[in-house]
């Protein structure tokens, strides 16, 4: 899809399933940005990318034959009214936080999500007024960064390492709200 600074955005495959996985299980078993508690078996997380796939985009960055982080969304909620707001998730490695993947994720991430005809991109993200171990305010600064704001927050909501933690909700308006709004299109009538 798009190549920067030896970095390339491209759809994910059910075959990066293992390497999506190695970098999302830190994030289970070592912080509370996820409030999963057990690592999905590889046979799991590739459904996962399938069902996402069967709407929206499933991104990775690949950077010398590697997976660097990936990014995709969900259907907002499942009503029809709804249609037009989609959950956004990002993971990138450990290793290669801060060095724009983050970013260039989201950037192509929205770019497809304007000709799918989403509008908002929400971001649930686990939160802690009182930094911990567990879990920092960094995704809440680069969400802010990107032009999302907070609309709202619920207190105590997840449990996990002993902990009580809160959830925000964040939301980027990323086209102009009309009436009558054009129907949103599936991830595959856009590839067309």
């Amino acid at each position: 899809m798009k190549k920067i600074n030896e970095v390339t955005v491209r759809i994910a495959e059910m075959t990066d399933a293992e390497e999506l996985l190695s970098i999302y299980a830190p994030y289970v078993e070592n912080t509370a940005i996820t409030f999963e508690y057990e690592v999905p078996s590889v046979p799991e997380f590739a459904e996962r990318i399938r069902n996402v796939l069967k709407k929206y985009p499933y991104l990775v960055a690949e950077s010398d034959g590697r997976i660097a982080g990936y990014a995709y969304v969900s259907a907002f909620k499942g009503r029809p009214a709804y249609d037009w707001a989609v959950e956004t998730s990002i993971y990138v490695s450990q290793h290669r936080k801060g060095q724009g993947i983050g970013r260039m994720l989201y950037t192509e991430l929205e770019r497809i999500l304007r000709q799918q005809n989403i509008l908002n991109m929400n971001a649930c993200i686990a939160y802690s007024e009182i930094e911990d171990e567990y879990l920092k305010k960094d995704s809440v600064r680069f969400h802010e960064h990107l032009g999302y704001r907070l609309v709202g927050e619920f207190k105590q909501c997840g449990y996990k390492f002993g902990r009580w933690y809160n959830m925000v909700w964040m939301e980027k308006h990323i086209g102009v709200h009309t009436e009558n709004p054009p129907a949103v299109r599936s991830f595959s009538e856009i590839l067309l």
